[in-house]
């Protein structure tokens, strides 16, 4: 690599007590130790870094900063993200930037290690207090109710200052000065224990939850924004028992452990991993599994990676310390429904999951799921956001008026434009059931009555069918539709703050196209205003329609007859028997002769799926991304043979309106004939995804782009997303992923609101 590829510049949001604590002279120091450029200043939210130099300077920079803080300083966010070198000369504290701050909501964040010290002090006062906070940690957005966040505004008005708590509280020396969650065990929240009859308070309560789960049993705990389900993940029969009840077939648990020597016991887990793990977010981490792990095989059936977070409430410290194993942690629901918040309400729905629960009479607002990360390109990158990063502000490429984005149909989020800010809100889950439908009025409802913004324009996906769109369509405020690849490309430009032109490649499972087909495999060219359709994959039939997002031999089915047409049925019957098995081929072959149900299709996630089906890896998937990620897991990186290949051609050669199409033809033929002379599936995979790296980056070199953003949910596969900015940078492009935003759907309502901010700036 030479010397200016292996340069880089970093971004970093400090947030949390970080002015007048000499926070920026320690940063200065810092910086100058290991030879960067750039600058640091404070913030109406908090202290903004940008830091320039060699590739491992920044990253040790990003370790030191959080570990080695000026006394006095406390962080409640770090939030870095990776942009282009800019040329900094030297580094310099600059003056603070204009503006207040704004009055808005902060994160639930992780305990700081002050407070933890207090929760297992017996000398201390709040000794064993499940509910210990500072102004650093503690629940934020789980109890606020109203704006400003003022102790009568949260669901902590219930509960009395004693005077000790008090005099914290008003004290502007002190770490709990205007701590809104304050309390102590004579005037914070109690716990409680109830199994049928069984009841137990305090101490007591939490002793009943540890014997239960040694036991093998299951236990619902109410933690910061929800109920988790607890069990040993050691106990293949209480993990499969967990499964049942709670109807979760294979999709993977998280695992929580007691600390950080307890996890590498059972995972890979790599500095960058470990900052992540024990940051003031504490996501959920993929990490390798280790081939010695201990755990439950049902904690992730046939997976490689283990999804691990550590403690990070002081009841959570509590427990894991006592019970000094792993548990699985999973959401308090059944599957495809919302977190249970309430007692009652989880009493209710999970008293058939549960077998106890560990209770707490402090309310939560609104549910606020567990945030999932992992590492890609040597960097984060967040697949949901939500606990400890919601609603932490993105800033938008200029103020504009107020607009509600109502995101999309799967991994929901809504998002708010004000002013120069959007405020994406937690993880709101998938709207396939009336209660999560519910769940997502009351998000939309709340962070515009919050925000003051009950009357902005709306924003919705444009498909007619979302349960996002439907709601949109219920109200009397200005809509404005966007096209689900171009919000992708957006939301991905405005984290690595990129002006167009810019090609987007958007790849993912499926979404609405301008042309009433199904997306998936799209280069958009974004222009100042709009975008177009520069190129796509060549499409094929997805016999069997929505079905065919879980079926993955369908998608197979339809690549197969677009590929060889109706002779398929005769002169290739040995390729259909594994895939159809028990279908009905007489059915399938008419369908797909008179393109009955048959929609036509440019996904590379059901590329994906038809790949994963014919290399025999899985032919129908439990849950969304199943199968694809089968086929991310099987990849044999020792494999270094050429890769498949797909053939751009003109898109008239195919009816298209397009420029280009991508035609997946010579690669479906290459990979039949490997599988025919029995290559391994990790060979197939990997020429699979070589192939799929290089046609984006040749595609982009045909246009004649130089900047390249990749969003869709195919781009949470690191195998992929490496690949294809290591194709692009080769072929001197350059490639701008996601980092704070996830690049599945859950991001985008941050492109909704910037499309909306569009239109409104052209035609008002």
């Amino acid at each position: 690599m030479n010397a200016s590829a292996a340069r880089g510049r970093l971004r970093v949001e400090a947030r949390g007590l970080v002015q007048g604590v000499g926070f920026r002279p320690h940063v200065h120091r810092l910086a100058e130790a290991l030879a960067l450029s750039g600058w640091v200043r404070n913030t109406g939210a908090g202290v903004e870094i940008e830091v320039e130099g060699a590739r491992a300077a920044l990253e040790q920079f990003l370790l030191r900063l959080a570990g080695e803080l000026p006394p006095g300083a406390r962080l409640e966010s770090l939030e870095p993200t990776w942009l282009e070198p800019a040329g900094h000369a030297r580094f310099e504290i600059l003056p603070s930037a204009a503006g207040a701050p704004r009055a808005g909501i902060r994160p639930d964040v992780a305990t700081c290690a002050e407070c933890l010290r207090e929760l297992f002090d017996p000398r201390d006062r709040r000794f064993r207090h499940p509910f210990v906070n500072c102004t650093s940690c503690g629940p934020r957005l789980s109890i606020v109710t109203a704006l400003p966040y003022d102790r009568p505004n949260t669901t902590m008005a219930r509960f009395e200052m004693c005077a000790r708590c008090r005099r914290e509280y008003e004290d502007p020396r002190d770490r709990r000065f205007h701590a809104q969650p304050n309390a102590c065990p004579d005037c914070g929240p109690r716990l409680a224990w109830q199994r049928g009859a069984e009841r137990a308070e305090g101490n007591e309560a939490l002793g009943r939850a540890v014997e239960l789960i040694r036991a093998g049993g299951i236990a619902a705990v109410k933690g910061l924004g929800g109920f988790h389900l607890f069990a040993d993940a050691r106990d293949e029969s209480a993990v499969r028992r967990l499964r049942e009840r709670k109807a979760r077939e294979e999709k993977p648990f998280a695992a929580m452990f007691p600390d950080l020597e307890a996890l590498r016991a059972h995972a890979s887990v790599a500095p960058l991993e470990a900052r992540l793990l024990a940051s003031p977010e504490a996501p959920i981490v993929l990490l390798r599994r280790s081939r010695h792990s201990a755990l439950a095989p049902s904690v992730a059936p046939g997976n490689p990676c283990l999804g691990a977070l550590l403690p990070y409430t002081p009841l959570h410290h509590l427990l894991l310390r006592a019970l000094n194993m792993p548990v699985v942690a999973t959401s308090g629901n059944v599957s495809d429904e919302p977190l249970c918040v309430e007692n009652a309400e989880a009493l209710e729905r999970l008293g058939g999951i549960a077998d106890g629960f560990l209770l707490h009479d402090r309310p939560i607002a609104r549910a606020v799921d567990d945030s999932i990360a992992r590492i890609a390109l040597g960097r984060e990158l967040i697949l949901r956001r939500a606990r400890g990063y919601a609603p932490w502000p993105i800033a938008l490429p200029e103020p504009g008026p107020a607009v509600l984005a109502a995101g999309g149909h799967l991994k929901s989020t809504v998002a708010l434009a004000v002013e120069g800010e959007a405020i994406i809100s937690q993880h709101l889950g998938d709207l396939e059931s009336p209660a999560a439908r519910e769940g997502f009025e009351r998000a939309a409802r709340d962070y515009g009555g919050l925000y003051g913004a009950a009357q902005a324009v709306l924003a919705c996906d444009a498909h007619p069918d979302y349960a996002s769109t439907r709601w949109t369509l219920s109200r009397p405020e200005r809509r404005v539709e966007v096209q689900h690849h171009y919000a992708h490309v957006l939301a991905c430009m405005v984290e690595n703050r990129l002006a167009p032109p810019v090609l987007g490649v958007a790849w993912d499972g499926a979404g609405y196209g301008s042309d009433g087909t199904v997306w998936g495999g799209e280069f958009l060219l974004i222009s100042e205003h709009e975008f177009e359709r520069s190129a796509h994959l060549r499409t094929f039939p997805l016999p069997g329609g929505e079905s065919a997002s879980r079926e993955g031999w369908r998608a197979a089915l339809g690549l197969l007859y677009e590929r060889f047409g109706d002779g398929l049925f005769e002169l290739h019957a040995e390729l259909l028997k594994p895939l159809l098995q028990d279908a009905d081929a007489r059915v399938l072959r008419r369908m797909l002769d008179r393109g009955l149900n048959c929609p036509r299709t440019s996904s590379v996630g059901r590329l994906f799926d038809a790949v994963a089906a014919l290399a025999g890896l899985r032919r129908r998937s439990s849950f969304e991304g199943q199968a694809a990620q089968a086929l991310e897991f099987a990849l044999d990186p020792a494999t270094v043979e050429n890769g498949y290949t797909l053939a751009l051609r003109p898109g008239a050669e195919f009816g298209s309106r397009s420029a280009w199409v991508l035609d997946w033809a010579p690669l479906l033929d290459a990979l039949l004939e490997d599988l025919a002379r029995g290559a391994a599936a990790g060979a197939v995979s990997a020429r699979f995804h070589d192939a799929l790296a290089r046609a984006a980056a040749e595609t982009a070199e045909r246009l004649g782009a130089e900047r390249i953003a990749l969003s869709g949910g195919c781009f949470q596969n690191a195998a992929l997303l490496e690949r294809a900015v290591a194709a692009l940078e080769g072929l001197g492009r350059k490639a701008y992923t996601h980092q704070r935003v996830p690049p599945n759907d859950g991001g985008l309502a941050l492109g909704q609101l910037v499309a909306a901010r569009r239109v409104l700036k052209r035609t008002d």
